[in-house]
């Protein structure tokens, strides 16, 4: 990783506190746990407008968890309304599954200091 890649705070890497944070951003999608549905995007909301000034890593990795939240909260969407011809219940478990292990990785990935790009992600907040 070199110092021009998005959201490495210095030549050397983000910070231990940066990384803890950006990791906090990620997992804080799980808050759709105790939110249903609404807290996937408010509790990497929350974090991130918290955190994000002084710390470029967690503004970068904080705006990529939203951004892919709020993809998966369309695509749940979507799911929802194909319930109607029922195929719309197992795209939502795999939905679900899959939003689950990749939040996971991307927290990992975090906590090394990498900048993790979602493999699918809506580019909504720039």
């Amino acid at each position: 990783m070199n110092e021009s890649e998005p959201g490495n705070s210095s030549p050397v890497g983000p910070t231990k506190s940066e990384r803890d944070w950006a990791v906090v951003c990620h997992l804080a999608a799980f808050a759709g746990l105790v939110l249903p549905y609404v807290g996937i995007v408010l509790g990497p909301l929350v974090v991130w407008l918290l955190k994000r000034e002084g710390m470029p890593f967690v503004d970068d990795q904080g705006r990529e968890a939203m951004n892919f939240q709020l993809t998966m909260f369309i695509a749940g969407l979507v799911c929802i309304v194909l319930m109607w011809v029922l195929i719309g219940f197992a795209l939502l478990a795999a939905l679900a599954i899959f939003d689950f292990v990749i939040t996971i990785v991307a927290a990992v990935k975090a906590s090394e200091g990498v900048a993790y790009r979602y493999p699918v992600n809506l580019r909504l907040i720039k």
